[in-house]
């Protein structure tokens, strides 16, 4: 049975890639005081199940569950220091329907971009689209490249990761396991913005004010992008195919405009706003470098969100440095007084 409130759910599946998904989450969970649950989930192949003989399909569940118990542990060990409340949990059937459930009650799911073809083999595969596309709550997916200790990422494959609060006091020893493992633990905040593709939709701007209250929780600064394509793009979302100069100044103000907006809901928050020449993709791959979260809707007008759903989202997923959050549909009200604030992308 799925828990009440599951928190930060992160699915693992023994990798590498994996536990720098865990990582992130545990992270993420520890500055939302959340509960974090750590799944794993296995199913049957179709041949098994649907053979004749019982046994076999029996004893092919007993050693299924038997290397997804093996997955758990290797993430509690990883995990073994984090102060937090955690939850480890088995699960069978087809992981992505499991983490799809799961994202009903979550606060966010957290995978990484590959495995060893569990969760993340599938992101990449024929249902690539059916966990940010489809989940409930919003998606985080971890990159390959997530691995700098300057950014408070994994420490080393198997050991445990220096989680720290602003309630940490400097100077307090670090856990044991960090310290053989002659890892230090970080108490710098991470002062990277946090950065939003906007491609003016209405799921781009439910992205960007999630964005926002992201950041504005992180304590540092919203990044507003918008790519303008070469001319002669087949991009419909770009206002104008006439001067790149006639665009990056429409652009420019449409954006402006949409900072404003933002800082109406956000008043304290610093936003930086930026037309960049480029594809959608190849300018959202460069942000994800220096980004400590980018965020996206669902859909859009073949922009950045079209585009992540879409047949390039393998070369984004692929590339990125930094953490990517997804967001689902949905509703909000803000946006109903956008065109208040002057010309809307």
């Amino acid at each position: 049975m799925i828990p009440e409130n599951p928190g930060v759910v992160v699915g693992v599946d023994g990798s590498e890639q994996s536990l720098r998904a865990a990582h992130w989450a545990a992270a993420e969970a520890h500055r939302r005081e959340l509960p974090l649950t750590v799944v794993t989930a296995y199913s049957i192949p179709a041949f098994a199940a649907s053979s004749m003989d019982g046994g076999y399909a029996m004893m092919d569940d007993s050693s299924l569950r038997a290397g997804a118990e093996k997955v758990l542990e290797e993430a509690k060990q990883f995990l073994r220091d984090y102060p937090g409340e955690v939850d480890y949990r088995i699960e069978s059937g087809d992981p992505a329907a499991v983490l799809l459930e799961y994202s009903e009650s979550a606060a966010v799911l957290v995978v990484g971009s590959r495995g060893r073809g569990g969760f993340f083999g599938r992101l990449l595969g024929s249902v690539s689209s059916a966990l940010p596309a489809h989940a409930k709550c919003p998606t985080v997916l971890v990159p390959l490249k997530f691995s700098s200790k300057q950014e408070n990422a994994v420490t080393t494959a198997t050991g445990a990761i220096p989680i720290v609060s602003a309630a940490d006091e400097p100077g307090a020893p670090a856990p044991a396991s960090l310290i053989e493992e002659g890892a230090h633990p970080i108490r710098t905040r991470d002062k990277r913005p946090v950065v939003a593709g906007v491609d003016g939709s209405d799921y781009g701007r439910v992205a960007a004010l999630t964005a926002a209250q992201e950041a504005a929780e992180r304590g540092t600064t919203l990044r507003l992008v918008c790519a303008l394509p070469p001319l002669g793009s087949t991009l419909v979302w770009i206002p104008t195919h006439i001067e790149d100069s006639d665009a990056l100044a429409e652009l420019q103000e449409k954006l402006n405009a949409g900072r404003l907006w933002i800082n109406s809901h956000y008043p304290e928050l610093e936003i930086d706003v930026e037309v960049i020449d480029g594809t959608a993709v190849d300018v959202l791959v460069a942000e994800t470098r220096h980004a400590q979260l980018t965020v996206l809707g669902t859909r859009g007008r073949g922009g950045f969100a079209g585009m992540l759903l879409g047949s390039t989202s393998q070369g984004v997923l692929q590339h990125a440095e930094g953490p990517l959050m997804v967001v689902p549909e949905g509703e909000d009200q803000r946006i109903q007084n956008r065109a208040e604030f002057g010309p809307v992308l």
